[in-house]
C-alpha cells in the first residue's frame, strides 16, 4: 500500500484473532455496517492495530468526538455546495429501487468518512508527539454516546477491488490515477454497484477535482480535522515508542497514517457532492445518524483511560 511495503491490507472475511475483535468493536464504537479501507490497511500491522484501536475507543465513543465529526461534515457539505451541484442522478436512468438503495449508500459514507477523518488526524497527532496538551487537564465528565449500527444505515457492500467487469475496471483505475489513490476507496467500490451511476457522477466529479477552489477546500478541511483532533477532550494513550516496543516500523505506519489524513478530506468532499444531487444543502450539513445519548445517561470521566 502506498508504495510503501507495507503488508497486505486485511478484509473483514480475513480478520480472526484480535484483528477480528477489533473489527467488531469499530462498528459498534463507531455505529457504522463495515470497516473501511484505513482500518483495513493498518490491521496489516497487527501488533499496532489493536494497540491503536485500544488508545481510541474510549474517544470515538464521547459526545465530543461524534461533534468533531459533525463540524467536519457541515464543513464539507458547505464547501461541496459551493463547488456547484454535480447534477448526475438526473442523467442516469434509475429505478425507484436503485435510487433509495443509492441514496442511503451515499448516507452510510457522509456519515462515517468525517469520522475518519478525525480518528486519523488524531492518531496522526498521537503518534508525532502532538496530541493535545488541553486534553489531559480538561476536568468533568463526558457524555457518552450509543453503541450499535444505526437500524436503517445501509451494508457496507461493494464490488471488488480488481473487478472483472471491464467498465468497472477502468473507472477505478481512472479515479485511483486521478486521485493519487494506490487503492479504491470502499465509497466507490460501493457505488460501483450501479455502474451506470458511478460512471456518471465520477465523469462529473473528475473536472471538479482539478480545480483550485476544491484543492484549497480540502486544504481547508484537513486543518479543520486537525483542530477539532487536538481539541478532543480524552487524552490518547498512544506513542511513537509503544509502536517501536511492538516492533513494528514507526516511520511506515507515520507514514501510511499521514497518507490517509492527506487523502480522506477529498474523499469526504467528494461525497458531500454525491450527497447534493439527492438531498437539500439544509439537509447535508447534517448527521444522517444523529447518536443518542447511552442508555441511563451513562458518562466517563475526563481522566479515564
Amino acid at each position: 500500500m502506498f508504495g510503501l511495503g507495507k503488508p497486505k491490507q486485511v478484509t473483514e472475511t480475513e480478520a480472526d484473532g484480535e484483528i477480528e475483535r477489533v473489527y467488531h468493536e469499530i462498528k459498534q464504537s463507531l455505529r457504522v455496517t463495515g470497516v473501511n479501507l484505513n482500518f483495513r490497511t493498518w490491521a496489516g500491522y497487527e501488533k499496532f492495530f489493536p494497540v491503536m484501536w485500544d488508545a481510541m475507543r474510549p474517544t470515538v465513543e464521547t459526545r465530543a468526538f461524534e461533534e468533531a465529526a459533525d463540524q467536519v461534515r457541515a464543513e464539507a457539505a458547505r464547501a461541496a455546495e459551493t463547488l456547484g451541484r454535480l447534477d448526475a442522478a438526473s442523467q442516469v436512468q434509475l429505478g425507484e429501487s436503485q435510487a433509495y438503495q443509492i441514496k442511503a449508500a451515499l448516507d452510510l459514507y457522509h456519515y462515517i468518512n468525517p469520522k475518519l477523518l478525525v480518528f486519523t488526524s488524531a492518531v496522526k497527532l498521537a503518534l508525532n508527539g502532538e496530541h493535545q496538551a488541553r486534553g489531559e487537564s480538561r476536568a468533568g465528565t463526558l457524555e457518552l454516546i450509543e453503541r450499535g449500527v444505526p437500524a436503517r444505515m445501509y451494508p457496507m457492500e461493494m464490488v471488488s477491488a480488481d473487478p472483472d467487469d471491464e467498465r468497472i475496471s477502468r473507472l477505478f483505475d481512472d479515479i485511483k490515477e486521478t486521485l493519487s489513490l494506490s487503492s479504491i476507496n470502499s465509497d466507490y467500490r460501493t457505488l460501483a454497484l450501479w455502474p451506470d451511476y458511478l460512471e456518471t457522477v465520477w465523469g462529473k466529479l473528475k473536472p471538479v477535482t482539478k480545480r483550485e477552489e476544491y484543492k484549497h477546500s480540502s486544504d481547508r478541511l484537513r486543518e479543520a480535522a486537525r483542530d477539532l483532533a487536538r481539541a478532543l477532550p480524552l487524552p490518547i494513550s498512544l506513542t511513537r515508542r509503544q509502536v517501536e516496543e511492538l516492533g513494528e516500523d514507526a516511520d511506515e505506519i507515520i507514514k501510511t497514517t499521514e497518507k490517509f489524513e492527506q487523502l480522506l478530506p477529498s474523499l469526504v468532499i467528494n461525497v458531500a457532492l454525491f450527497e447534493l444531487d439527492w438531498r437539500t444543502p439544509d439537509e447535508a450539513v447534517k448527521s444522517p445518524f444523529p447518536a443518542a445519548t447511552r442508555g441511563g445517561g451513562e458518562t466517563r470521566q475526563g481522566g479515564d483511560r
